[in-house]
Formats: C-alpha cells, structure tokens, sequence
C-alpha cells in the first residue's frame, strides 16, 4: 500500500527540517516542492496514490510561500477529477515569530485540503500553556488545528526549538496513527 505523503516548500531549510522530522515519525515520504514552485510528473502520482497527505510550507506574509501557492493552484487538476477525495490531510507551517500569523495559513492549508473533499487530521495535543511551560515543552505554542514551529530568523534550520520539534515528532506519529486506524475502517 502507498505511504503518507509529506509535500513541502522549504524556503531557507527550516520547514524542510521540519518535515523530515514529521516524516520520520509518520514513517511517510518526503516530496519537496521545487524552488520554482513545481512538482515532477511522478510527484502528483504519488500524491494520487497516498492515502494521507500533509502539507507544509512556511509562513511568509501571513500565508504560504508563493511555491507553496503555486502547488495548491496546480492542484486544481487533481481537484477537478476528485483525486484526493476522502484522503487523510494534515498540514504545518514555520514562520520566525512565536504566532507569525501562523493560524492563517493554517486555515489556507485545511480549506485546501477540504476543497480537495479530504479529511483533517488535528494536532490532537493539549498546549502547553501554565506559568511553568517553557520553549523545551511539547506545544509549547498553543496549536490545534496544525503543527505551529517558530524558526527564528536568526537562527540556522538545526536551531529549531526542541520543543517544536519534539512536537513534530508527536504529530507525525499522530498521523500514522489516524491513518492506520482509517484503513482499517
């Protein structure tokens, strides 16, 4: 059977850390989204035969990258013939600050992937949000909906706060989870 999907834009390596550490966790496959914004004609059949997809891209503007953006607009003709109906979707984002707007390419990434008719898959953890919590806490930034990563802008891809990335980590497995009990019906 196909695997989880994992397609990305990384623009300076943050998200692409990022992805490989929901990715390995999820036991998915990585598909990065090229610097122009395209997928390789064998990227989209992957995509057509995973039976979960999660996105990523960092947020840039209180968006998506324009890569990112140029993928979902391609993605039309997947949508057009109902390729990713009834898919398990799930989604991240990076941006430099703690909120960074983050929750509005959130929302982009959820609308997509339910134009697309898939169903969402939550970051299904409690936020870490008491007088005690610090940056080395799982959800330490209070999301729900997706994976929310700070990524300073001063900082390299393996400077990620570990917290976020052992949230990452819990997410990927989250998918993995969902998607194997989805399968089984």
């Amino acid at each position: 059977m196909s695997k989880i999907v994992v397609v990305y834009h990384s623009g300076y390596g943050h998200t692409r850390r990022v992805a490989e550490t929901v990715a390995a966790a999820a036991g998915a496959e990585l598909l990065a989204i090229d610097a122009d914004g395209n997928l390789s004609e064998a990227g989209w059949e992957l995509l057509a035969a995973a039976p979960a997809i999660v996105f990523g891209t960092p947020t840039y503007m209180g968006g998506p990258s324009w890569q990112f953006k140029k993928f979902a607009d391609a993605s039309s003709k997947a949508w057009f013939g109902r390729l990713w109906q009834d898919k398990l979707f799930a989604a991240f984002t990076c941006s430099a600050s703690p909120i960074g707007d983050k929750g509005a390419t959130i929302g982009y990434l959820q609308t997509l992937a339910s134009q697309h008719g898939g169903l969402w898959v939550s970051l299904g953890l409690l936020p870490s949000n008491t007088k005690a919590a610090t940056r080395l806490d799982v959800n330490s930034l209070g999301g729900s909906v997706g994976l929310m990563v700070q990524c300073p802008s001063d900082a390299s891809a393996d400077e990620i706060p570990q917290g976020d990335l052992d949230t990452a980590r819990r997410f990927g497995e989250r998918v993995a989870a969902v998607a194997a009990r989805f399968r089984q019906g």
